[in-house]
């Protein structure tokens, strides 16, 4: 659900950003997904002209493959990974008109279950059809956390392909792989690769380690509260014990953990710890375009 790939550093999340060329051919093996539950909440326009306007994006003329791409790319760019308000003692609500209002009128990002609702909300406002997935992210022992631990996205586009969007697992792909396709697929932000498991989940893996495994059968918002309470609150999640705000850039990635600030660029990577408040203040306003009255504080879960 997360920052985290394989083996989670709650410092640093993640960076990529790699084309998949649609003229391949899929090796369509993967296990159908059934039809998403129903939904009830449909974004207003206003609201998908704000999203758009928050991500920098023109509303695409069809919901295809193409455009899916550009807006997973942009949200990763402009909307960071963040976990600020378990540690500003602020709510989390998993319903989709607060996440809209969170990401778009507060200017603020989240964990996996808020940002990958609120994309899939933006989504389905231009025409795509979603369908959430519950995911368990695979620790650095090779074994699944717990269920409903993260949150992906099944996208159909107007063509009828399907793609496997994150806007919310932090260092991961920069654009969405082909759901349907068992090969390799090449992405700035490594190797990717759906495969297939005996009792008939899917596991996604970069650059050979797996990252985590879904479940191929829908599930509505409300299915995910445990987990997100778990994630909000347990001493074993590494979200309540750590404080992290990180966002995708053209040169790599920025990440603000507590008071360091990591800069990843193509030539190498930078560390530097931040002089007093109002320097850790301007780095989450300049660098985040988070205005905060106050800092968070790690709270280390109950």
């Amino acid at each position: 659900m997360t920052t985290r790939p394989t083996a989670p550093d709650p410092s640093e999340p993640a960076d990529p950003s790699g084309h998949p060329d649609p003229s391949e051919p899929s090796a369509s093996t993967a296990p159908s997904a059934a039809p998403a539950p129903g939904e009830d909440f449909v974004p207003a326009p206003e609201d998908v002209r704000a999203y758009l306007r928050r991500i920098g994006a023109e509303r695409p003329e069809r919901a295809d493959a193409d455009a899916l791409r550009d807006l997973q790319l942009r949200h990763l760019r402009t909307v960071p990974f963040e976990n600020l308000s378990i540690h500003l003692g602020e709510d989390i609500v998993l319903e989709e008109k607060a996440l809209l209002d969170k990401v778009i009128g507060a200017h603020r990002g989240g964990f996996c279950y808020e940002v990958n609702t609120a994309f899939a909300v933006l989504l389905r406002g231009l025409g795509y059809r979603v369908s959430l997935l519950q995911a368990r992210v695979i620790g650095p022992e090779g074994r699944p956390g717990i269920p409903y631990d993260h949150m992906a996205l099944l996208v159909e586009t107007a063509d009828g392909e399907r793609l496997l969007a994150d806007v919310g697992f932090g260092d991961h792909s920069h654009f969405p792989v082909r759901y349907d396709d068992r090969e390799d697929q090449a992405d700035p932000g490594g190797v990717f690769r759906l495969v297939d498991t005996p009792e008939g989940d899917v596991d996604v893996l970069r650059d050979g380690k797996p990252q985590y495994r879904m479940e191929v059968r829908p599930r509505r918002l409300a299915d995910f509260t445990a987990g997100a309470w778990y994630h909000r609150t347990s001493p074993d999640s590494h979200f309540p014990r750590s404080l992290v705000c990180s966002l995708l850039t053209e040169e790599g990635r920025i990440t603000l953990s507590d008071r360091k600030l990591i800069t990843r660029t193509g030539s190498g990577r930078d560390e530097r710890v931040l002089d007093g408040d109002d320097e850790v203040r301007g780095a989450y306003r300049d660098l985040f375009g988070i205005e905060l009255d106050a800092l968070p504080v790690v709270r280390g879960g109950v």
